[in-house]
């Protein structure tokens, strides 16, 4: 028999009547190698975005972490974890056991804590996408594009490629991996054990990075936004998470207040920076952020972003109008832009730690967007699900998306390939920055660089008053450049500044290496008065009397220095030059 399309359709429309459902949605369906095949691309992307940082060295605060102190470096696992973050302690342990003091394993790990909270953002985004009607397959094509975009944007870079920011990789890691779990937890309620893992994963994160405070607000939030009976019953339903948090959400607070109480550059103690200042500041600073979120161009490791000092500052003006005005729009689009105005909130909520009302010394730094950047990734989630078009062309638009991100990260990690670079960024951006200038002559100093080091030091002097640091390292930097009697006058007005051990022993150093020894002397007994522990004060005066001839005192000063500090390798070297001369002249008796 022929077979015949029905009367008034044509051949092409019998074929597709004809066609089961099974297979007409085959096409559309992402296959569990599909899947893992585009993550496994994003994770490629990743590394090679990463890579100039994975090879690049320690910089900045990296050369004052712990696997730098060589007290610490031999010591057991204990004493490492012994500190505010014993977490993020464990990490560069188990870094330093790896690789000692070669960076690569330690940038590694910051790259693994990355890409594993893009799976978890992964996970998150496909969630709330499906939460609001989403099909599974345009939900899994916005949540691997979110993905790609936490993993792959430049703004990130400085909380992966700086290994001192590891405090923020993998806070932000521990807080999303509870944030999963209330996400993903039966409608029955959260279970006493899915409810343990929650608060543990909350009381590791904050004890890494006190910012995570924020954690249980945005649990709540999350509770009682999805709510699909009432909200009061989403609360009572969860009641075992809640009252265990209770308890943690108190402990973690009195942690947090502790942690500001005696830290210089946070908290309401802060010298000249009054909660209302910084206030005024971030209502600038947020749109900033936002910006640099969504036109990722002007970074800098140092924004040097000014203080506002009135509410009444134009910028400042302009900012709180704009939070009144988002706030209104969201409101009235709670419904209809449900996920998107739940993404403004846990935005609002987790980056209100550093940018509200409790002053940090630097006002805008890029890495505090890491931890919020979830909420907007879901607002833009909740825009690309509204976008009527087919998933070809839906899939072409977010490839050239993260195929620019990637090349702007890969650009951007470039500076951290080296101390100079990063700050050569920094000054480039902003030259009036002072100090940018200093670290920048720093850098150049610890390089070997000592003339153009002398540049940026006078530079930075122009545009701030010096401070007892600056003269200090500019009083080395002569030194270095062979300027001694320079290099004197520069200490002598730091110590003018601010009499302190340290430099009394710099200047005792200067003073031994020009042979006037009494003046070295002179200048050592007061640095050992005001700082009897500083190890370097002994070697100084042990060189002094070296040099005079005096082996006997100068090997009492270098067991002395040994004594404070075993591990001091100059105070070793220094001991064993001096020892192999009294045998010389043992010998030649």
């Amino acid at each position: 028999m022929s077979s015949k399309p029905a009367k008034g359709k044509s051949k092409r429309e019998t074929c597709a009547t004809e066609r089961s459902p099974a297979t007409r949605s085959r096409p559309l369906e992402w296959s569990q190698t599909r899947l893992a095949a585009t993550l496994g691309l994003v994770i490629l992307a990743t590394l090679f975005a990463y890579a100039p940082a994975l090879r690049g060295p320690f910089v900045f605060d990296d050369r004052y972490l712990p696997f730098n102190d060589p007290n610490l470096q031999s010591r057991p696992v204990q004493d490492w974890l012994n500190s505010n973050r014993p977490l993020l302690m464990f990490t560069f342990w188990v870094n330093y056991r790896i690789s000692e003091l070669s960076p690569f394993s330690y940038h590694l790990l910051n790259v693994l804590l990355h890409l594993l909270t893009a799976v978890l953002v992964y996970r998150l985004v496909r969630h709330f996408v499906e939460r609001v009607g989403t099909p599974q397959t345009n939900a899994q094509a916005i949540a691997l594009f979110a993905a790609g975009v936490f993993a792959l944007h430049p703004l990130h870079t400085e909380a992966v490629s700086y290994v001192a920011s590891r405090s923020e990789a993998l806070s932000v890691c521990l807080a999303y991996a509870a944030l999963t779990l209330l996400a993903l937890a039966p409608k029955k309620g959260v279970s006493w054990r899915r409810a343990l893992a929650i608060v543990c994963l909350f009381g590791a994160a904050v004890a890494t990075k006190e910012h995570t405070a924020a954690l249980p607000a945005a649990l709540l939030l999350t509770d009682v936004w999805w709510a699909d009976s009432g909200r009061l019953r989403a609360i009572l339903r969860n009641w075992r998470l809640y009252l265990l948090l209770a308890g943690a959400g108190a402990i973690g607070l009195a942690w947090v207040w502790k942690i500001l109480s005696v830290s210089e550059s946070a908290g309401f103690q802060v010298a000249g920076l009054p909660w209302n200042d910084y206030l005024y500041t971030q209502l600038q600073a947020l749109w900033i952020y936002l910006r640099m979120f969504f036109l990722p161009y002007g970074q800098n490791i140092d924004h040097d972003y000014p203080i506002a000092h009135s509410f009444w500052n134009p910028a400042t003006v302009a900012g709180a109008a704009g939070l009144v005005v988002l706030t209104i729009v969201g409101f009235l689009s709670r419904h209809r832009f449900k996920l998107a105005v739940y993404g403004l909130l846990l935005f609002g909520l987790l980056i209100a730690p550093t940018s509200s009302f409790v002053p940090i010394r630097d006002a805008l730094v890029e890495r505090r967007l890491y931890l919020p950047s979830l909420g907007l990734l879901l607002v833009v989630a909740d825009l690309l699900r509204r976008w009527r078009t087919s998933l070809t062309r839906q899939g072409w638009t977010y490839g050239f998306i993260l195929l620019g991100l990637c090349g702007l990260t890969y650009a951007r990690n470039h500076v951290w390939t080296s101390e100079i670079a990063l700050w050569e960024d920094s000054v480039r951006k902003n030259p009036r920055n002072p100090r940018a200038h200093f670290h920048l002559g720093y850098a150049h100093y610890l390089a070997g660089h000592c003339d153009q080091a002398l540049g940026h030091f006078q530079q930075a002097a122009q545009l701030q008053a010096p401070d007892y640091r600056l003269l200090v390292d500019w009083a080395l930097a002569l030194d270095c450049a062979g300027r001694p009697e320079e290099a004197i006058a520069r200490l002598r007005q730091a110590l003018a500044m601010e009499p302190h051990g340290h430099g009394w022993a710099l200047l005792g150093m200067l003073y031994g290496k020009q042979g006037r020894y009494a003046e070295a002397l002179e200048a050592l007994a007061r640095a050992e008065a005001m700082a009897p522990r500083f190890a370097m004060t002994y070697v100084y005066r042990g060189n002094v009397y070296a040099a005079q001839g005096e082996l006997l005192q100068a090997v009492e000063q270098y067991r002395r220095a040994l004594a404070i500090d075993p591990e001091l390798d100059v105070a070793r070297r220094a001991l064993q030059v001096v020892q192999s001369r009294l045998s010389r002249l043992a010998g030649a008796r």
